[in-house]
């Protein structure tokens, strides 16, 4: 596919998402953003911001099969995996596929499940397969989590460890809408807007699921020079060496903001990826990835902050 044609369908995707999803612009975009890139998103929010009404929203804006996990502290691996079944009239096992089998999952309050249910992503989160009884099965070759947390309600939480919240490739926040854009919506409510009735959406597909893997092909074939490559590496190193992390981001980041600064060039109508792209995504890329010094945190300094800060140190790179 033509990286013109990309262009014009990833505005069409942006175009079709406000027709729902009131406000929230730069989340839109970075959510575009992820899926031209094949990245997986964390979306967090407080309760009613329209986390699980925007995944919904882009499954059928792009065709795609729609799968959704609803995270209780009581799900058990196989619930999201699938399990082997004795079917009596074989006399074999055979699998029956869990929800994951799906072009894109919304993970649903991802942090009420255990660590055990945690876990079980990893693979498929990385990999696009899973391991049951020694049987490799794989997913879509689109397969896409967005999952969803509460930042506000602890109680019967378990929170995600490094090694998953590693796997998504962005994370984002989603505060409350101003009173312009809350107005904006209780507009369309009146007027016949019902977020359980999807008739009622007014959206186009744009995109089928071959469609977005060429978008996705043509993506990475966005020019980046050798200088805003090295402006990734020592932005990434410079999370390791700085005095308010602990831990800071790993090898993985450098790849996922390189997938990520291409995308946003598309989406951004060039084809080719600028320093400023990288600024653009340092935060929503790395905020979930650092680790900060337990005297920084006591002090109030946000992840936002040290990645701020870490930018001032990195040079540059001109023209």
């Amino acid at each position: 596919m033509e990286i013109s044609a990309v262009i014009e369908k990833a505005q069409a995707i942006r175009t079709e998402l406000a027709k729902v999803i009131v406000g929230h612009n730069q989340v839109l975009d970075q959510v575009i953003v992820a899926l031209l890139a094949g990245g997986h998103v964390l979306l967090e929010g407080a309760p009613g911001t329209a986390k699980t009404l925007l995944v919904r929203t882009l499954s059928r804006i792009i065709t795609a099969r729609f799968g959704r996990i609803q995270f209780t502290p009581d799900l058990m691996p196989a619930d999201l995996i699938g399990v082997n079944v004795y079917d009596e009239s074989t006399s074999r096992f055979v699998f029956q596929t869990g929800p994951i089998f799906c072009d894109l999952l919304l993970g649903d309050e991802i942090n009420r499940a255990p660590a055990k249910t945690q876990s079980a992503l990893l693979q498929v989160m990385n990999e696009f397969q899973v391991s049951v009884d020694g049987q490799t099965h794989v997913v879509s070759d689109i397969f896409t989590v967005i999952a969803t947390q509460n930042p506000i309600e602890y109680e019967g939480t378990y929170p995600l460890p490094e090694a998953q919240l590693d796997r998504f490739m962005v994370k984002l926040i989603l505060g409350y809408p101003d009173r312009a854009q809350e107005l904006a919506m209780l507009q369309r409510h009146r007027d016949g807007f019902d977020p359980a009735d999807q008739a009622t959406f007014g959206v186009n597909a744009v995109c089928n699921v071959d469609e977005l893997k060429q978008m996705r092909a043509a993506v990475r074939q966005i020019h980046v020079e050798p200088a805003v490559l090295g402006y990734i590496a020592d932005i990434i190193r410079s999370t390791r060496e700085y005095h308010a992390l602990m831990l800071g981001a790993s090898p993985r980041a450098a790849v996922m903001l390189l997938a990520a600064s291409r995308a946003l060039a598309v989406c951004m109508g060039r084809d080719y990826v600028t320093p400023d792209d990288i600024r653009d995504l340092a935060c929503p890329l790395l905020r979930h990835r650092i680790v900060l010094n337990p005297e920084t945190e006591i002090e109030g300094t946000t992840a936002d902050q040290c990645i701020a800060g870490v930018l001032k140190r990195v040079e540059v790179p001109r023209a």
